[in-house]
């Protein structure tokens, strides 16, 4: 088992910045990779990046490269997205997820979930 948190979420003006946080614990935190979602109101759950169990390799979605960045400390269990130049369709919440089966930019394919951070972006 592994229990997820996000933390970070607030309201930010258009171009600014946040970071996100989601910290892990139960199993072995450096052994398995780790995604964020978000999903805006009455849309689908879309992939934002993911990262793998050491960190070496990271993914990203279209929408967010450049801007977006996801990285990982070991000796904290947390997981980091660091949001920047950010805009109105970002607003949604955003959701940290753990240990992926097969595909990291599938939702149905990570195990373990938190519950969500809302990030709100205005104009």
């Amino acid at each position: 088992q592994v229990q997820v948190a996000e933390s970070g979420g607030g309201v930010v003006q258009a171009g600014g910045s946040l970071r996100l946080s989601c910290a892990a614990s139960g199993r072995t935190f450096s052994t398995i990779a780790m995604g964020w979602f978000r999903q805006a109101p009455g849309k689908e759950r879309e992939f934002i990046t993911a990262i793998s169990w050491n960190g070496g390799t990271t993914y990203y979605a279209d929408s967010v490269k450049g801007r977006f960045t996801i990285s990982r400390d070991s000796t904290k269990n947390t997981v980091y997205l660091q949001m920047n130049s950010l805009k109105p369709e970002d607003t949604a919440v955003y959701y940290c997820a753990a240990d992926p089966a097969s595909r990291h930019d599938y939702a149905g394919a990570y195990h373990y979930w938190g519950q969500g951070t809302q990030v709100t972006v205005s104009s």
